[in-house]
């Protein structure tokens, strides 16, 4: 039985709570501008994404170019993820935000404009592409950077909640949307409204205070600087290690489109399902977050909830009944948004604010790199055996790894909110 002693630091004893905490949004306007600027966006951008692959493959007929947005997507996000960081550690957090946001509404407009007048240029919508990457790159270690100036420690954890809530649900209604708006009104009117959606973005990053890094001297931030810290935070470090220990280990998304048909007998609508069910899992795991406000040993969730994916994905390798394999893929992705929550938590009470932007680009990579190098794996290992071989034994392989990080790390298992240690 949990007691009230386990609250967050900071919170009076309430009553127990099943949904997602809204306090952040109650008491700060400037959080509650920027979540939902980012909740606009965030859907204008999983459109234009959706938009911007139709588009490829209207002009090439080639699935191996559409595939190439998103390596063009990938190469800049992981190259300019750490100088993002960096730079949201030397300059004015909100001036950067701002600049980064009013990048990408200038690269939709472009989009739009473009479509327009009637340009098809492949190489055109690539670069366009990279330069979204960049932009991306640059504004979220800013603006994950600039919550904990928003809000007292206490209300971190429900704050986190709350923004992956905005990503899942960009990504889940985002493109179904884009292929609507395409249908009817053509790649014109997808990036048209992308553009205006920044408009949210915008006036968020505006109304914001002054964002300047509680720097020590004058010494510019570096990059190495930053990995030398990670290097010498245990607790801080091992949530990289663990959030790897999924990714790369059990991570099954690149063998969706043969499963669905080897395991299901199905079509690319039994695909659909499998992508949308672990992102289905992970809204559920935001809006039923309000438990989480009772954990104090956030190093202690963290491993078990990346335990509960690998098992998650370990079974679904086993089963060949679809709505039992929907179930579990649910689950797995409710286990990956619990993680992340305290991940991110640890990350933005733990770390002093003049490191908190080059650890969020040290996590812009690990969550750009880390799924593809696991879809790399898992592809591989499925070409050499089996995809029940690969799915399942990459999911035991992740409880495995998990456990033996358990093991060495003991000061991670202890970790307390109440007195965060790096």
């Amino acid at each position: 039985m949990t007691t009230t002693q386990e609250q967050e630091p900071g919170q009076a004893p309430s009553r127990r709570r099943l949904l997602a905490d809204l306090t952040p949004l109650r008491t700060s306007a400037d959080f509650r501008r920027l979540w939902f600027g980012g909740t606009v966006s965030w859907v204008g951008q999983g459109m234009t994404a959706l938009a911007i692959s139709l588009q490829v493959y209207e002009i090439t007929r080639s699935p191996f170019s559409v595939g190439l947005v998103g390596l063009f997507s990938l190469v800049p996000l992981v190259a300019f993820g750490l100088y993002g960081g960096a730079i949201a550690d030397t300059v004015d957090r909100r001036k950067l935000g701002l600049s980064s946001a009013c990048g990408s509404a200038v690269l939709s407009v472009a989009l739009a404009t473009a479509a327009f007048t009637g340009l098809r240029s492949v190489w055109f919508l690539y670069g366009i592409v990279s330069l979204q990457a960049v932009c991306a790159a640059l504004i979220s270690p800013a603006r994950s950077s600039m919550i904990p100036r928003l809000l007292p420690p206490e209300q971190l954890r429900a704050a986190n909640a709350l923004n992956s809530m905005v990503m899942t649900f960009g990504t889940l209604v985002g493109p179904s949307l884009g292929g609507i708006i395409v249908g009817v009104g053509g790649f014109q009117a997808a990036y048209t409204i992308d553009a205006l959606a920044f408009s949210a973005s915008l006036y968020a990053m505006w109304r914001l205070p002054s964002m300047l890094p509680d720097r020590k001297g004058d010494k510019r931030a570096s990059v190495l600087d930053g990995l030398r810290f990670l290097a010498t935070r245990p607790n801080l470090r091992m949530t990289f290690f663990t959030d790897l220990c999924a990714m790369v280990l059990a991570h099954p998304r690149a063998l969706f489109p043969a499963i669905a048909v080897l395991w299901y007998g199905g079509d690319a609508r039994t695909t659909g399902l499998l992508v949308a069910a672990p992102a289905v899992g992970a809204l559920l795991g935001g809006v039923l977050s309000g438990w989480q406000g009772r954990i104090r040993h956030h190093g202690q969730a963290i491993l078990v909830a990346v335990a509960c994916w690998g098992t998650a994905v370990a079974v679904f390798g086993l089963t060949r009944n679809l709505w039992i394999g929907l179930l579990l893929l649910a689950v797995a992705g409710y286990s990956d948004t619990v993680s992340m929550i305290f991940r991110n938590t640890m990350m933005q009470v733990a770390a002093p604010d003049e490191m908190r932007g080059r650890l969020q680009g040290v996590f812009i990579v690990v969550v750009a790199g880390g799924p593809r190098l696991g879809d790399f794996l898992a592809g591989s290992v499925a070409d050499l055996t089996s995809p029940a071989v690969a799915i399942t034994g990459g999911g035991l392989a992740c409880v495995l790894a998990i456990g033996l990080l358990a093991l060495y790390g003991r000061g991670f298992r202890r970790y307390d909110a109440h007195d965060p240690t790096p």
